[in-house]
């Protein structure tokens, strides 16, 4: 199939090369001519991916948006999460009428409170039946060497799920599939927070019993968060939940824990920013974790401690005394 990838960094770069591994044309987009330039020239992506020696032939890139998506079949948006909406709207009147779109993003909007799945959505005006959300325990670094690793597919449409699983499954990478859309992004992007969490227990010097304290009470959080919102719960307990929260609390090629570690070590969000390599996407998503939190009727401790941590410097022992009950409660 004839696959465009909007955005270039490390995660849709990994999945372009899953792509062209699985036998698809793969078109490349990227905003910066230089990695552009390196794609078409060097098969390799320098900036963004640098562990990858060379990138598959059958991937070429372009920085003109008519262009990338003129002949897809299947439209990929790997996109900052809070930058999708205005960079997809230049897209809309160019993607084919019946393609489908992808979403690689975890993330919640911080102005809106929308999913991506309802950002791609309302920016393209396609019908859910067009749309597919990929998430689970997915390091790029670790994808794009080719260890086995796999994914999950969610559509409101069977086919289109399978579809898109096809286009992505290679002897490294599977995918599977699902129905449930909203919780595969409740799972995706929430996270996040989690792997804030765990970091910042482990840069401040905690060990194994705080970290799965944290963890498991985190996944509380988004279970409950996710079944008001109307997801399946077994969703979370698969390879979009557990899975992907796993590898996301466990590993330094983990952006999340990688700017909570920072902040447990003593760093100031900002600073926390400036040594972290590429965006922590659960410090937008934190805030927007605990509102949700508000607007359901569910209780989110960890989210707003970590939201008081982010917004007014508590300390790891103080976010840790914030999620504790003071009374005693059932698990």
């Amino acid at each position: 199939m004839n696959v465009s990838v909007l955005g270039a960094g490390a995660w849709g770069t990994t999945f372009g090369q899953v792509l062209a591994d699985a036998g698809n044309s793969v078109m490349m987009w990227g905003l910066e001519p230089d990695i552009v330039e390196d794609i078409n020239t060097n098969h390799r992506n320098s900036s963004r991916l640098p562990s990858v020696d060379r990138l598959p032939d059958a991937m070429v890139a372009s920085t003109n948006r008519a262009e990338a998506v003129r002949d897809a079949e299947i439209v990929v948006v790997a996109i900052a999460a809070q930058f999708a909406r205005g960079a997809l709207e230049q897209f809309a009147p160019l993607i084919p009428a019946n393609a489908i779109v992808v979403s690689l993003m975890k993330g919640i909007e911080r102005s809106t409170g929308a999913r991506m799945d309802e950002v791609v959505r309302q920016s393209l005006d396609i019908p859910a039946e067009r749309f597919a959300a990929v998430s689970g325990p997915n390091l790029s670094k670790e994808v794009a060497a080719k260890m086995p690793s796999a994914t999950v597919v969610a559509s409101a449409d069977p086919e289109t799920a399978r579809k898109v699983a096809l286009a992505c499954t290679t002897d490294y990478f599977k995918a599977y599939t699902s129905p449930d859309v909203v919780g595969l992004e409740l799972c995706g992007s929430l996270k996040n927070v989690v792997a804030l969490a765990v970091g910042m227990c482990r840069g401040a010097g905690y060990g194994e019993n705080t970290a799965a304290l944290v963890q498991t009470r985190g996944l509380a959080e988004l279970i409950a968060l996710g079944v008001a919102s109307g997801a399946q719960e077994h969703t979370f307990a698969g390879l979009a939940g557990v899975g992907d929260l796993i590898a996301t609390c466990g590993s330094p090629l983990s952006r999340n824990y990688t700017f909570g570690s920072n902040l447990g070590k003593g760093m100031s969000p900002e600073e926390a920013t400036k040594a972290s390599n590429g965006v922590a996407e659960g410090v937008p998503t934190t805030e927007a974790m605990a509102a949700l939190g508000g607007r359901l009727g569910v209780s989110t401790p960890l989210a707003s401690a970590m939201s008081k941590v982010l917004s007014e410097g508590l300390t790891c022992g103080q976010m840790l005394a914030a999620i504790f009950a003071s009374d005693v409660s059932a698990e």
